[in-house]
């Protein structure tokens, strides 16, 4: 068997499509399907079907693709295993954390670490989507999540407290005219998230109009500040945008919890070891602050 075109084979598996599966190899359509065929080729057995909705597994594919796993998963455990024989406190790591938190939290913990550690270099990718532990997409990952249900070690720090926060500016002016329900107020919307249907609905202002479809919580805060109207964000963004307010009446959201997650197996490599416990005091010592 080719080798080298499972990777492919399960990219495609996962995605659907081919276009879909070259992006997230970093390769080209013609290169993916290149392989796909190389591979049935050698099987002599089809192993996708085309239809409408795309490209999915036939029988034969369906067989493979336990095994395919299984294969990959092997790969990654013996990467993960030379990794951890490292233990000098030099290379990469590479960090996963959504924008509001990297911009205005890690990247004072990050400078400091990068002056105490000169031989580590950090690889951060900035996303509101979780990169896979498991699969290794990320070294270290900060989350703000529900629960955690990878396959993951590290740190549970604290609860993310959640608030309902508007510029003050925004208050003085809306609230004093606004309805028993929230009439008259303004939220700032995410487009098409029931979630977030149900945390207004949650509040003292569930009749106030949901405005905008803005997917980017950075902007939600922003917007916030400029007086656009009310929206949910950590309670830290008070200490650091002291012109926005909590908006009287409402509740505090602690149903997430802040984490610093690492393979199971880089739990040997130092540096991975020395950045995800230098971020999880820094982002201690930063809620502490508060």
């Amino acid at each position: 068997m080719d080798w080298k075109a499972l990777p492919a084979f399960l990219a495609v598996a996962r995605d659907g499509s081919l276009r879909a599966a070259a992006e997230r190899l970093g390769g080209t359509h013609a290169t993916v399907r290149r392989q796909i065929e190389g591979l049935e080729a050698q099987l002599d057995t089809q192993l996708f079907r085309r239809t409408t909705g795309g490209l999915t597994l036939t029988a034969a594919g369906r067989r493979l693709l336990p095994r395919a796993e299984e294969a990959e998963a092997a790969l990654l455990r013996g990467r993960a295993a030379v990794q951890g024989l490292d233990r000098e406190a030099a290379g990469r790591v590479r960090l996963s954390a959504d924008p509001m938190t990297a911009h205005h939290l890690l990247a004072p913990a990050l400078a400091e670490f990068a002056g105490l550690y000169p031989e580590i270099d950090v690889e951060l990718r900035l996303d509101y989507a979780l990169d896979s532990i498991p699969a290794g997409e990320t070294d270290v990952s900060v989350r703000h999540v529900l629960a955690v249900d990878e396959d993951a070690v590290g740190r549970k720090l604290f609860a993310l407290e959640l608030g309902v926060f508007a510029s003050r500016a925004y208050l003085d002016r809306h609230l004093p005219a606004a309805g028993p329900h929230g009439e008259g107020l303004s939220w700032i919307g995410y487009g098409d998230a029931p979630e977030l249907r149900r945390m207004i609905d949650a509040t003292p202002f569930p009749a106030a109009r949901v405005r905008h479809a803005v997917p980017d919580p950075g902007m939600h805060l922003h917007l916030a500040r400029a007086g656009a109207g009310m929206t949910f964000l950590a309670t830290w963004v008070q200490r650091a945008f002291p012109e926005l307010q909590r908006v009287p009446g409402t509740a505090l959201d602690r149903r997430r919890s802040t984490w610093v997650l690492l393979h199971g197996e880089l739990r040997r490599v130092r540096r991975v070891r020395l950045l995800a416990d230098f971020l999880a005091d820094a982002l201690v010592a930063a809620r502490d602050a508060g």
